[in-house]
C-alpha cells in the first residue's frame, strides 16, 4: 500500500543516518539498497521498531510511496546515479520527484534536470553537508533543480536540517537545475581553503615556534572563543588533544599525505573556466597534491637544504599575528568563493540568494562558523555587493589584521615554512586593491610575439590596437579573444 512519505536509495553511512533523521522528525521512509542484504541488516538493526520499511526491489520501493513519489538517491556520484535513474524510470509517473543527495558534479545535475523534466518528472540535486553526524542530527542542505519540486520536499528538508542559534533552518531553495550542487561544490572548495590555512598555522607553531601539541591545543581552544569560532577550529583543538593508549598524540602518528574526493579540484577548474581568481582554494588543492609526493619530498629534503632562518622574535606576539593572518585569509577565501558563485549565476542564469547561502552554511555543515552571520548581514544590507572585502565590517577586519598578516607571511618565508594559502590570499588582497597591474606589459608581450592586440588608456574601451614592434611584422593582427 502506498503510504510512505519518502524513499531513500543507498544505505551507506550518510544514507542510513538521513533515514533515521527523517523518521525522528515524523516522516515515514521506505529504503532500498542494491545489495539487499544491507536492507535486512538495517531493518533488523538501527531501523528496528521505527516507521521505516525495507524494500527488496525498485518496484517495491515505488509501490510503497505516496504520490507524487519522492525518492532520494544516496549512491556514489557519477554513473551509479544515472544507472539508478534508468532503473527507476519505468516505475514512475508524471510529477514524481527524484532527489540526488550525493556530491554530484553540477553539470551532471543540469543534464539530469533537463532529461527528467522532458519526461514529465521533477529533479532535485541537493548538496548535503555535515558528515555522518550532520546527516543524523541536522545537516546543511542546499537544494536546486526543478522549482516545482521544492514545495513538495520543503517540509521534510527544513524539518531535518540543522538550525541556526536563532532557530532558522539551514536549508532553503538555492536555484534552478545545477545551482544546489554548484553551491555545495563551492562550500567544499572553501572547506579546502579553511583546512589549509589552519594547517599552515599549525605548522608554523609546531616547526617554527617549537610548540607542543598541548600548547597548540590551548591556542586553538582560545581562538575558538573569538572571531575564529567555528567547527574546524573546534575539531583541530580536539585533534591536538587526543592521545593513544600509549600516551602518544594520534596526530603525530598520521602520515602526512592528504586525500581528496575531487570537489576542491572541480571548484578550481570552474574558477579557471569562468575566469575568476580563486587563488587560495587553488593553492589548497595543490597543497594536497604536493603532500601526496611523500617519497619525493623525503628524498628532496636530503638534497635541497635551503637557507631558512630560525624564528627569533616574540613567540606570544607571533601566535597573535597568526590568529589575525588566519582570519584575514579566511575572509579572502569566502570573498573569492562568493565571486565565483556570482559569475556562475550570470553564466548559468541562476538567481542565487547570497545571504541565504551564508545562512545555510551557519549550521550543520563543515564550514559552519560565527563568521557566516557577518556574511549574511553583508549581503542583506547590499545584495549586489561585488566583493565581500568591500563590506564595511570585512574591510575594517582586513585593515586591522593586515600588519599581522604581512608579518606572518614574511616570517613563514624566513623560516622556510610553506604557507601557500595565506600568502596567495595576501597577494590577492594586494592585487585586488591595485589600480594598475603589470598586465599592460603582458599585453605588449602578447602583441609582440602573436599580434594579439591591446587596448589603450587614451582610447575608449573596446578599441583594439597592434604595434609593429620589430618593423618587420606589418599591420596584420590576430583576432582578439579571451579564453
Amino acid at each position: 500500500m502506498a503510504e510512505m512519505d519518502i524513499g531513500l536509495v543507498g544505505l551507506a553511512v550518510m544514507g542510513e543516518n538521513l533515514v533515521l533523521n527523517l523518521e525522528s522528525k515524523g516522516f515515514s521512509v521506505a529504503v532500498y539498497n542494491r545489495t539487499v542484504s544491507k536492507v535486512d541488516d538495517f531493518m533488523n538493526g538501527r531501523a528496528k521498531g521505527k516507521n521505516i520499511v525495507g524494500c527488496h526491489s525498485v518496484e517495491e520501493l515505488c509501490n510503497s510511496l505516496k504520490k507524487p513519489r519522492k525518492i532520494m538517491i544516496m549512491v556514489k556520484a557519477g554513473k551509479p546515479v544515472d544507472a539508478f535513474i534508468d532503473q527507476v524510470l519505468p516505475h514512475l509517473d508524471e510529477g514524481d520527484i527524484l532527489i540526488d543527495g550525493g556530491n554530484s558534479h553540477f553539470p551532471d545535475t543540469i543534464r539530469r534536470t533537463e532529461y527528467l523534466e522532458g519526461k514529465g518528472l521533477r529533479f532535485i540535486g541537493t548538496g548535503v553537508s555535515g558528515g555522518e553526524e550532520g546527516a543524523l542530527k541536522g545537516p546543511s542542505i542546499m537544494p536546486g533543480g526543478s522549482p516545482e519540486a521544492w514545495p513538495h520536499v520543503k517540509p521534510m528538508f527544513q524539518g531535518i536540517a540543522a538550525r541556526t542559534p536563532e532557530g532558522e533552518p539551514c536549508c532553503d531553495w538555492v536555484g534552478e537545475d545545477g545551482a544546489g550542487h554548484f553551491v555545495k561544490m563551492v562550500h567544499n572548495g572553501i572547506e579546502y581553503g579553511d583546512m589549509q590555512v589552519i594547517c599552515e598555522a599549525y605548522q608554523m607553531m609546531k616547526d617554527g615556534l617549537g610548540m607542543t601539541n598541548e600548547d597548540m591545543h590551548g591556542v586553538f581552544d582560545e581562538w575558538n572563543q573569538g572571531e575564529l569560532d567555528s567547527y574546524l577550529i573546534e575539531i583541530t583543538r580536539d585533534i591536538l588533544g587526543h592521545k593513544e593508549e600509549s600516551g602518544k598524540h594520534t596526530v603525530d602518528l598520521i602520515l602526512d599525505t592528504a586525500g581528496q574526493k575531487g570537489t576542491g579540484k572541480w571548484t578550481g577548474i570552474e574558477a579557471l573556466t569562468l575566469g575568476q581568481p580563486l587563488t587560495l582554494i587553488g593553492e589548497a588543492v595543490f597543497a594536497r597534491c604536493l603532500s601526496a609526493l611523500k617519497d619525493e619530498r623525503v628524498e628532496a629534503a636530503k638534497q635541497l637544504k635551503g637557507n631558512a632562518q630560525p624564528f627569533q622574535g616574540d613567540k606570544k606576539q607571533f601566535v597573535n599575528d597568526l590568529r589575525q593572518a588566519l582570519y584575514a585569509s579566511k575572509i579572502v577565501s569566502y570573498a573569492q568563493g562568493y565571486q565565483l558563485m556570482r559569475e556562475a549565476a550570470n553564466e548559468y542564469n541562476w538567481n542565487l540568494n547570497y545571504g541565504g547561502i551564508a545562512l545555510m552554511w551557519r549550521g550543520g555543515c563543515i564550514i559552519r562558523s560565527v563568521f557566516l552571520g557577518r556574511i549574511r548581514d553583508a549581503f542583506e544590507k547590499k545584495p549586489d555587493l561585488v566583493n565581500l572585502m568591500l563590506d564595511p565590517f570585512f574591510q575594517k577586519a582586513i585593515e586591522d589584521a593586515e600588519p599581522a598578516w604581512r608579518r606572518t607571511v614574511a616570517a613563514a618565508v624566513q623560516m622556510g615554512i610553506p604557507a601557500p594559502a595565506m600568502s596567495s590570499a595576501l597577494a590577492y588582497f594586494d592585487g585586488y586593491r591595485c589600480p594598475r597591474l603589470p598586465a599592460n606589459l603582458l599585453q605588449a608581450q602578447r602583441d609582440y610575439f602573436g599580434a594579439h592586440t591591446y587596448e589603450r588608456v587614451d582610447k575608449p574601451r573596446g578599441e583594439f590596437f597592434h604595434t609593429n614592434w620589430t618593423g618587420r611584422g606589418g599591420a596584420t593582427s590576430a583576432s582578439t579573444y579571451d579564453v
